[in-house]
């Protein structure tokens, strides 16, 4: 997969503001600053296209970005949809529901959702938020695949160690579970693999 565009299409705190054009789908889901702004600007090779800050919390919308890519001598288009980080502790409670619900209206109500893949810390266990999205997912019959982000700062010999710890938590297959750095500014580790697993949600 060659990424020909990308562009923020729309940032929705309503479904009302939510693109109308139809195309495939596929949404990031994980805690606040777990990476998933990273993601989205390492697949895309740009560094600025999805806002990222070291402040947890700062995307606070339902965030489309509109992707134009070829594969098979033809070009495509799909979204790619960061959602609001859960589990930032300073956030007030009003905020906290306030992102809960917009990630549920959006999950439960998108028709042209492909697929949810769920970011998660590879340093760390996973949370009893990570767990509870992660149930969700595989229930409402997703593939249930997780990046496992920062894994530029975990030693590559445990490595390995890491994604069995994440997918004995989750309940996942370990080879659900995608070691993942997101830096643009270097080579990305498994960049390229990534962008081939979107391909059979948007083709």
């Amino acid at each position: 997969m060659k990424i020909i565009t990308s562009a923020l299409e729309a940032m929705a705190a309503l479904p009302s503001q939510y693109p109308t054009e139809e195309l495939p789908e596929i949404a990031f889901a994980g805690r606040s600053n777990v990476g998933k702004s990273t993601l989205i600007n390492s697949l895309c090779q740009r560094k600025k296209l999805a806002y990222t800050s070291a402040t947890p919390g700062k995307t606070r919308t339902v965030n489309f970005y509109r992707i134009e890519a070829e594969w098979e001598e033809a070009r495509h288009a799909f979204r790619l949809v960061d959602l609001p980080g859960y589990g930032y502790a300073k956030a007030s409670r009003k905020a906290q529901e306030e992102w809960a619900a917009g990630i549920n209206t959006y999950l439960e109500s998108r028709s042209m959702l492909r697929e949810v893949i769920l970011l998660c810390d590879l340093r760390h266990a996973p949370t009893a938020l990570d767990k509870q999205m992660y149930t969700w997912i595989r229930s409402n019959g997703y593939v249930g695949h997780v990046i496992a982000t920062k894994a530029d700062k975990v030693p590559v010999t445990k490595i390995r160690a890491q994604q069995k710890v994440l997918a004995q938590t989750l309940g996942a297959d370990v080879a659900h579970i995608h070691p993942y750095a997101g830096n643009v500014a270097t080579k990305s580790f498994g960049s390229e693999e990534l962008r081939l697993l979107l391909l059979p949600f948007v083709s």
